[in-house]
Formats: C-alpha cells, structure tokens, sequence
C-alpha cells in the first residue's frame, strides 16, 4: 500500500473501539455526555463511511477496494488484512446507518450508560470488521468479539427472562463458532501452501470430501447466525427480551452477518461444493419461509411475531443464493438490505409501544389508534414494506428472488415450480399475519389495564426522526432499486460467474448423480460440457 494513503478501512474499523476505550475517561454521572458522545462517534464513523465510498470506491468494479494489508503477529501468519467490494460496501452502509440509529433509540437508558453505550461502540466496530475482514483469522476474531457486547447488552438490558435469552444466544452462536474455525483451519492447511488470506483461499483446489465437509460446517456456523431451521431458535427469544436497540442490531445486522458469510465463503469459496448444496439451500430457503410465517401467525408476542418474521424474510435470501443467476445473487443482497431497514424500524416502534404501554402481549393492548395516531401510520407504513407491497423495498428484493430462482436453468422446471408455490404460501401468509398484528395493537377493544386516555403519548420528535430516517430509503429503493443495486451489480454478476462456471465439469463427472436425477442440473451441461472436455484434450 502507498506509505501516504490514508487508511479509511482502519480507520472505519478502530474509531468506535478507540472511542469505547475513552468513555470510562469522560467525567459524567447522570450519563447526558457520554449518550452525545457515542452519538457523535456513530455518526462521524458513518460519515467517513460515506465519504470514503463516494470519493474513493469505483461502482464499476468488482474487485477489492480500499485494500490494506499490514503484518500483524507474523509467527501466526496474521495480517491485519481488509478491503471492500460490492458484497461488503452495501452492508456496511447498512451497519452504520443501523448502528448509529440504534444508539439515538437508546436515549433514556439510565441503567449503567458508561458501559451500556461502550458496549454498542465495541460492538459497532466488530461489525464493520465482520465485513471488512480479508484475512480468516481476523474475520474469526471480529465474529467472536461481536457475541460478547450482544450477550451483555440482552442480559443487562433486556426484559424478565433476558438471562435465559442471553445464555442461549452465547451457546448458540459460541458452538456455531466453532465450525468456523476447524472448517477454516481445513482450508489453511490444505495443500502445500499454509495462508489466512481469504482471496489465496479461494483460489486453491481443495479434495471434494474435504470441500464438502468444509462447506457443510461453514453452512451450520453462518446458519445459526442468519438463521436457518432448525439452528434459530435462540432468535425468538433474543428478541423477546432484547431491548429495542438491540432488537434493531440483531435484526438489521446480525442476521446479515449470516448471509454475507454464506456468499463470501461458500459460494465464492467453495463453489464446486457449492453445487452439490445449492438445492439444499433452496429447500431451506422454502422451510425458512413456509415455517416463519407460520409460527409468525401464532405469537401473542408482538417482537416474537417480528422475530419470526425475520426468519420467514431470510428464507429469501437462501434462496437468492441457491439460484445461480445474477438476478436471484442481487435480489439476496437486496433483501438483507431492505429486511435490515425493515426490521430495524419495526423493532424499534415495537419499543416505543412498549415504553407506553409496558407489555409485548397483543391481547393485553388494542385500541391505540386513537391515542397514537402517528405510530399507527408509522407502524402501518412499516408493516406494509415488510409484506412486500410494490413501491417499497420489500418487493424489489422478493420479486428480484422470485424471479432469479424462476429464470435459473440449473434447476428442472418441477423443482422451480415446487419452491416459488411454497414460497409464494409464505408471501400469503405474511399480510395476514402482519395486518392481525396492526389490528389486535391499534384496533379491537381497549384494555383497560393500559388506561389509554390518562396515560399513553403519541411518538416523540425523536422517535419520528428515527423512523423516517429507515422508512425513506425503503421507500426510496422501492421506487428506484437502483439507489442499492448500482452499489453492487457488478459483483453479482462476478458471483454468479464464477458459480456457474464450475457446472459443466462437475455435470461431466457426476452425470448420474442424485443431484442430476432430481434436479437436472445443469441443462446446460449438454453443449457447454462436450465444448470444455474438447478444451482440455
């Protein structure tokens, strides 16, 4: 790297870390500094984020961006290695807009402020390190150091039962771990060359066996954090008693952190591997929808509801990635941006109807309407995005899935019409599940435990800005998607590239395997494979 250029990515990373460090310096008691300093950090780092990308990231490039590369602990082979491109910028905007919004809803936390908004800065630092990481061991250790500010932050702040949901969020994930780092440790000592750089990882040829297996556990680690059924269960329950900060980092980037890792892993990683558990993601894809909104439909709780929302949402992004077109690619990086906003705000008006009304449980509110008209709107406006109503973002990213996994030649045209009818169940169910929600929380009768009239106030200046400040670039994008796709178009074409072009040769040498019969992959094995078996004679 030239000695005189300035390091954004480093940077980008370090300053809310450094700042964290600081907090415990800043003299303060009733916690009003420290809330606008952390404030003032969130906000400066998304601004150099935005900077940096707009003066010195290339949309038109596929490549790593901004890459810096420093020995670190040379006995170990560790470099402090980083970079962006068109997977990781989007997400990374999304950390920071998320991040800092985050730390504006938690302006009445009282309880511990010091180490509450040192947490979240820590925190923010290790996710923007998640998706910065071009060196395996740096982007293991930024993994791990993310779980402990998460588990604190639930089991500190969060509601009755946030010891249990803290503790099974940390085993969860904390095992998940551990898969990242024997599959990891698989790839750096395969072969004659020894190496933690992602990109020298990717280029090796591993054994089948080995790439399979590797594939299988990065699959079970970055499944448990996306999630994927069976492995989501600590989700619920982490949002049930997540307070609504955290609930907007869990669902706004935690969740995403799973489905980069997928793609830059496994699919850019492994795609030979890849081809063999393509329809399996598909499947899970289909499972993640039909099962989420199911269990969706059955919560009395309203964050349990959105959590299992979540699940049914990420059900898209699986099958974005299985469908080895650029279209079905962009729709799934599309849909973890736009389900970030959309949870994000959810979550956080979740919050302000519980600082009103001080329960979760639908049967015990209703009515509300009349009270808090402008959250309702706020509320409705959200939920609509979320059920994919056209002219939001929300319906891009589905129908941009929809019709990846349509349009694929890889899969026969009875699987295809088996996953976008299960899919298309799961669309149905969602309106239902989200408009009972609006009803049974602003409508029905009133309870009257919550003694309505006396008590409960409409959504604050504050708790507006917030809002709107997710619900415009979900808007925004729905009516011009390519306020996010132009950000990493170039890259989805890249990644569905490189998929492919693996198929032939493996239709060549497993032409009557299980995959095949099922699945007919590839169709165009038949004039590809013949033309790349003359190439190598």
């Amino acid at each position: 790297m030239n000695a005189i250029e300035f390091p954004w990515l480093t940077a980008i990373i370090l300053l809310p870390l450094v700042a964290a460090l600081a907090i415990p310096l800043i003299p303060d008691k009733e916690g009003t500094t420290i809330r606008w300093y952390a404030l003032g950090v969130a906000f400066a780092d998304f601004a150099l984020m935005i900077y940096a990308f707009w003066y010195k990231y290339d949309f038109q490039s596929s490549r790593l961006q901004l890459v810096e590369n420093y020995p670190w602990i040379p006995e170990l082979g560790l470099h402090w290695a980083v970079g962006v491109d068109g997977l990781s910028m989007p997400l990374l905007l999304l950390t920071g807009l998320i991040n800092t919004l985050a730390i504006f809803a938690a302006w009445k936390v009282t309880t511990k402020p010091r180490l509450f908004y040192g947490l979240m800065l820590a925190m923010y630092s290790a996710q923007l390190g998640v998706f910065i990481a071009q060196d395996l061991l740096l982007f293991f250790l930024m993994w791990e150091i993310e779980l402990v500010p998460v588990y604190l932050l639930i089991s500190i702040w969060g509601g009755q039962n946030r010891r249990y949901a803290a503790t099974k969020f940390i085993l969860y994930t904390a095992a998940a771990s551990i898969f990242i780092l024997i599959a990891g440790f698989a790839l750096v000592f395969s072969g004659d060359t020894f190496t933690f750089d992602m990109a020298a990882l990717g280029m090796k040829e591993y054994p089948k066996t080995l790439e399979l297996l590797v594939y299988a556990g990065f699959l079970i680690a970055f499944g448990v954090k996306l999630p994927i059924f069976p492995l989501h269960t600590w989700l619920p329950d982490a949002h049930g008693e997540a307070s609504a900060p955290g609930s907007m980092i869990l669902a706004g980037v935690l969740l995403k952190m799973g489905g980069y890792a997928l793609i830059r892993f496994n699919v850019e990683m492994l795609p030979n591997a890849h081809v063999t558990f393509a329809p399996v993601l598909a499947i899970l894809g289909v499972v993640n929808i039909v099962y989420g909104a199911c269990c969706a439909f059955a919560q009395t709780n309203l964050k349990r509801r959105l959590a299992y929302s979540s699940i049914a949402h990420m059900g898209f992004v699986l099958i974005g990635i299985a469908s080895y077109t650029e279209l079905g690619i962009s729709g799934a990086v599309l849909q973890m941006v736009s389900h970030g906003l959309i949870a994000a705000s959810l979550f956080f008006l979740s919050g302000v109807t519980y600082d009103r009304t001080h329960t979760l449980m639908m049967d015990k509110m209703g009515g509300m309407a009349k009270v808090m008209p402008k959250t309702f709107a706020l509320f409705t406006i959200g939920s609509m995005a979320s059920l994919a109503l056209p002219g939001m973002s929300g319906f891009v990213g589905e129908l941009m899935v929809f019709l990846g996994i349509a349009t694929s030649d890889v899969y026969s045209s009875s699987f295809k019409i088996v996953v976008v009818l299960l899919s298309a169940v799961g669309v149905i169910l969602t309106p239902i599940y989200l408009l009972s929600m609006l009803r049974q929380v602003f409508y029905g009768e009133q309870s009257e435990e919550l003694h309505l009239d006396a008590v409960i106030s409409d959504v604050k200046p504050r708790e507006i800005f917030i809002t709107a400040c997710l619900l415009l670039p979900i808007i925004g994008i729905g009516f011009y998607p390519k306020l996010a796709t132009q950000t990493y178009d170039v890259k989805a074409v890249e990644l569905a590239a490189h998929a492919r072009q693996v198929l032939p040769v493996v239709a060549h040498q497993q032409p009557s395997s299980l995959y095949s019969r099922i699945f007919s992959a590839p169709t165009l094995a038949n004039s590809q494979v013949e033309s790349s078996i003359n190439i190598s004679e």
